[in-house]
């Protein structure tokens, strides 16, 4: 009704929102949309096949055709030069002749692939392209498959490099007609054979500089396995293997009932380990517990801490006390947003509880080796690294503001002497003082001021002690993308190079291996940026951009809530204790040395399983 008594009609216009639907029309169309794949018989779908494995073959050549030319583009001639600061230790027996060392760190971040796999695919482009043009062009024209043309280049690259090109042209013609015919492993022994037949030296130098590279590597495996691998002439290898399986049929023998493959990794890991030697150094280990800051809540001050086990589902009786210290791989829930909440003297003194918790005696450092806790923020971020004496001191020592009690003077704190870390020197205070501060007035850490914090800047080069262990915490291996030699072995290095500026401070050092410090400081083009939560980003001289964070360490805008872990199913029974039990050598198989060995057993008195 309007004003005057008339009727009419209104109209209210709303926005109508309605859920966009361009999101799943922005990607790219799929081949299976393009190309259905259900409509075609089975002969059509074997003969697109073929096809398939022709322009995979085509592509092949075309990428290795890239990376030779981009190998061309990158020469050796700006790489330290041997006896100059910088340069390498040791050449790299793969490399291409002419092409810079740092080239393959470059095409495995273009490619993010290891260094070892780029290392590799340069090799077979610069011989495909150079010197196997008749297989590259096989390759190319769909004709030869990439794996066999990976083969052929593999025999005749880096390790026929002394070999005449004559011969090696002569054995591309001979194998290539036939190459389709063959298996991979067929292939692979006829290349062998062609060369060996037209240069039977090729045959010995490849021998010797096989030998040359022996060695023993570790690669980790699933579920808490690695495997041993040692590179060793193959009579060499029969040998130990028979030698293990000596002694590992003669403890079976002798009453033990474990499988024969679990006999043989014990006979190896005592015969290495020599458990009965006394003279040698113990097996040691470098302990690091991480605490996240939200899962300490200085305000609980039980009378007694009480038995935790670890590996139980959290509860009512364990959310709190077991918050820290739980299995590998699970979050403790967040019982505060802490978002830079400092580190006071009742964080640190809930933290001694947690520890004191998990054995009788408390969590202590192992014999020979070290414990280092590591207090994180909810998002990963490291925030704190101490000894557990350290601990003990600081909450002892409490507050130097509040925790003091009324009438005493609060002691100087010394400078650290050249060498010691700084967190020592403020652990060095009087414990008679440090008690009765903790023990007088107010209840100890009841104010929120830090006691504990990442280490402060240091006005020279050399990182000092404490900024070395933060570090080497928080970044635990080298930090260049896809590498993961262990900190222990990498450099402090400052991102912003001291010399221009960049301070000794946490914020600014990172650890790398010494291979990609050298790159860091003797390659051209590489650019190198970190933010002050450890977040480095590497830029190669072709402008690919790669981003690695610290282990742990998450986006920070992640909201927190998504890191709490899933509800349990309602049967889910406590992990066996035993489980947690990882001895350095487990059972033992051999006692005391081996003597002879007792002779082999009749295989036909062998019963099974053999």
């Amino acid at each position: 009704m309007f004003i005057g008594g008339g009727f009419g009609v209104g109209l209210t216009v709303a926005d109508l929102v309605v859920p966009s639907q361009l999101e799943e029309w922005e990607r790219p169309a799929r081949l299976s949309e393009v190309l259905p794949v259900s409509s075609r018989t089975p002969a059509e779908k074997a003969l697109e096949l073929g096809r398939l494995a022709r322009l995979e073959a085509m592509i092949a050549a075309y990428r290795v055709d890239l990376v030779a030319s981009l190998a061309g583009d990158r020469p050796a001639v700006f790489d330290p030069q041997p006896g100059t600061p910088g340069a390498a230790a040791t050449a790299d027996v793969m490399l291409p002749e002419g092409v810079s060392e740092f080239f393959a760190d470059e095409l495995a971040q273009v490619l993010n692939c290891s260094r070892s796999a780029a290392s590799v695919l340069i090799d077979q482009a610069v011989t495909l392209v150079g010197k196997l043009p008749g297989t590259w062009a096989a390759l190319a024209d769909g004709r030869l498959d990439w794996p066999r043309a990976r083969a052929i280049a593999h025999e005749l690259g880096w390790k026929a490099r002394s070999t005449d090109p004559l011969v090696i042209a002569a054995v591309e013609a001979a194998v290539l007609p036939t190459a389709m015919e063959l298996s991979v492993r067929q292939l692979t022994a006829v290349v062998r054979r062609e060369l060996t037949a037209r240069d039977a030296a090729a045959a010995e130098v490849r021998r010797r500089d096989a030998e040359a590279a022996a060695d023993v590597t570790v690669r980790p495996a699933c579920d808490g396995m690695a495997e041993l691998v040692a590179r060793m002439p193959q009579p060499l290898a029969a040998a130990v293997r028979d030698t293990l399986t000596t002694h590992a049929r003669a403890a079976k023998a002798a009453g033990d009932d474990r499988p024969l493959g679990v006999l043989r990794v014990g006979v190896l890991a005592d015969l290495t380990l020599r458990p009965w030697d006394e003279d040698r150094d113990p097996v040691s280990a470098q302990l690091t517990i991480t605490a996240p800051l939200d899962a300490l809540r200085p305000t609980r001050t039980p009378a007694r801490a009480a038995p935790l086990d670890l590996l139980s589902p959290p509860g009512p009786d364990t959310a709190g006390a077991g918050a820290v210290l739980v299995r590998p791989g699970s979050v403790p829930a967040p019982t505060a947003v802490v978002g830079g909440q400092p580190i006071t003297a009742g964080h640190v003194r809930e933290l001694l509880i947690q520890l004191d918790a998990v054995c009788p005696g408390g969590l202590q450092a192992p014999t020979g080796g070290s414990l280092t806790v590591a207090i994180t923020d909810p998002d990963g971020t490291l925030r704190a690294t101490a000894s557990r004496r350290e601990l003990e001191s600081i909450a002892r020592r409490g507050c130097l503001t509040h925790d003091q009690p009324p009438g005493r003077k609060r002691r100087r704190r010394r400078q650290p002497h050249e060498g010691e870390d700084a967190a020592e020197s403020a652990g060095s205070v009087d414990l008679a003082e440090s008690v009765d501060g903790a023990l007088g007035g107010a209840p100890p850490g009841a104010c929120d001021c830090p006691v504990l914090d990442r280490p402060p800047p240091f006005d020279r080069y050399e990182p000092t002690p404490a900024q070395r262990r933060w570090v080497q915490t928080r970044d635990r291996t080298c930090r260049h993308p896809g590498c993961s030699n262990r900190a222990g072995w990498a450099d402090l290095d400052h991102v912003e190079s001291y010399a221009c500026g960049g301070p000794t401070a946490c914020e600014n050092l990172c650890c790398l291996c010494r291979r990609h410090h050298r790159l860091k400081t003797h390659a051209r083009g590489w650019r190198y940026e970190m933010t002050a939560d450890g977040v480095l980003t590497v830029t190669t001289p072709s402008g690919v951009t790669r981003t690695t964070r610290p282990p742990g360490h998450s986006p920070s805008d992640r909201d927190p809530a998504d890191r709490r872990p899933a509800d349990r199913h309602p049967d889910h029974r406590p992990a066996d204790p035993t489980r947690s039990r990882l001895p350095v050598t487990g059972a033992r198989v051999l006692t005391a040395p081996p003597g002879p060995p007792p002779p082999a057993p009749d295989p036909a008195e062998d019963p099974p399983p053999f």
